[in-house]
């Protein structure tokens, strides 16, 4: 059984999220600008085989559970092979991926041979016209299709994710409402400022120039931030008002994973709602992750620009270095994000 790792205040670190790219065939508008992030040259970027070495050093160290994320994970050619050789490492336990779906219904069958346990599927809202305009080169077809693909498969459990941002007056009642004949875990996520000033027009809370009824969340205002509490509220009286019922508390049908979500779900229904609270109320006093980016940048919190350069590390083939500044790493990791004003860096090139 590996040692888990604590850090400064007493959490187990445990889940290491991976970028194995920050390239995507969708732009949703507040994830990445519409003509994408800059190319990078191929030395830059992670190989599969250094992001594997890089999970078998830190297995022992306590690290049971990776999620694989990008840009869009299923872009990357090596990702059915990377799979497979993180899921023949000693001490990992649980293998998920974060999609937009859209590969989903080709590639479901090679990823569930290789080895992966669950995916989370991005989808912002059912309608179509809605759909284009916030992924500018998706359709909604495709994220659904993605679903379908998820459930013949037997990912478990199937989570889908939507961030909620004020001005898309999303239809989330409608989104909601496919956890009622389905067994899946709608999570709705607080709109959160990834990007700075730095590296794209987002704006910090109060900016003047932000609000607007134009569909651009690219430039973040705390105003288009709909709090989890008014949210739930709001889902749960249009239920209501529909003969629906409303949403109750859950606790022993969580899914596996639940992480920072807490959920809730319709009466007699298959699957959940889940709520994450970034912004409205933190949940930095379980936070049990680390990032790595895909140019393998060690990152202890989504909202710090600290960074800790383990591909240079690996490539020296020095494994008890890449040890230390994943130590290092833990040792640094804040104890919360009590100034949010944006990252240097899209969520794509993060992984979020």
């Amino acid at each position: 059984m590996p040692r888990e790792l604590h850090d400064g205040f007493g959490r187990g670190i445990n889940y290491l999220r991976i970028s194995v790219t920050d390239k995507c065939n969708f732009r949703c508008v507040y994830c990445m600008p519409e003509e994408g992030v800059a190319m990078r040259a191929h030395d830059e970027l992670l190989s599969a085989e250094e992001i594997a070495h890089f999970v078998r050093l830190v297995a022992p160290e306590g690290i049971t559970r990776v999620r694989l994320t990008g840009g869009e994970p299923l872009v990357s050619h090596r990702i059915v092979p990377l799979i497979e050789e993180i899921r023949a490492i000693d001490g990992i336990e649980d293998i998920s991926l974060t999609t937009n779906g859209a590969l989903l219904p080709r590639l479901a069958p090679a990823l569930r041979e290789a080895g992966l346990d669950r995916v989370n599927i991005s989808l912002d809202t059912l309608n179509a016209d809605r759909f284009t305009q916030i992924t500018r080169l998706g359709r909604v077809e495709q994220a659904l299709a993605g679903i379908d693909a998820a459930l013949e498969y037997g990912f478990e459990p199937v989570k889908v994710n939507t961030v909620v941002v004020r001005r898309m007056d999303q239809d989330v009642l409608e989104l909601a409402k496919l956890s009622l004949e389905r067994p899946v875990h709608v999570r709705f996520i607080e709109y959160m400022p990834i990007g700075s000033s730095a590296t794209s027009p987002h704006c910090g809370a109060g900016t003047s120039g932000c609000s607007g009824s134009t569909l651009n969340p690219e430039l973040w205002d705390a105003s288009d931030v709909v709090p989890s509490d008014e949210l739930r509220e709001l889902i749960s009286s249009q239920a209501r008002a529909m003969g629906i019922g409303a949403l109750a508390p859950v606790d022993e049908s969580a899914p596996y994973g639940a992480g920072p979500a807490r959920y809730w779900a319709f009466p007699n229904a298959a699957g959940t709602v889940g709520f994450i609270s970034a912004m409205s109320n933190h949940f930095c006093s379980a936070c049990n992750r680390l990032r790595l980016t895909a140019d393998g940048q060690l990152r202890p919190c989504l909202f710090s620009d600290a960074e800790y350069n383990v591909r240079d590390a690996l490539r020296t083939g020095d494994d008890e270095a890449v040890v230390a500044l994943y130590r290092t790493a833990i040792a640094h990791k804040p104890q919360q994000h009590d100034h949010i004003d944006g990252t240097q860096r899209f969520m794509s090139q993060i992984g979020g």
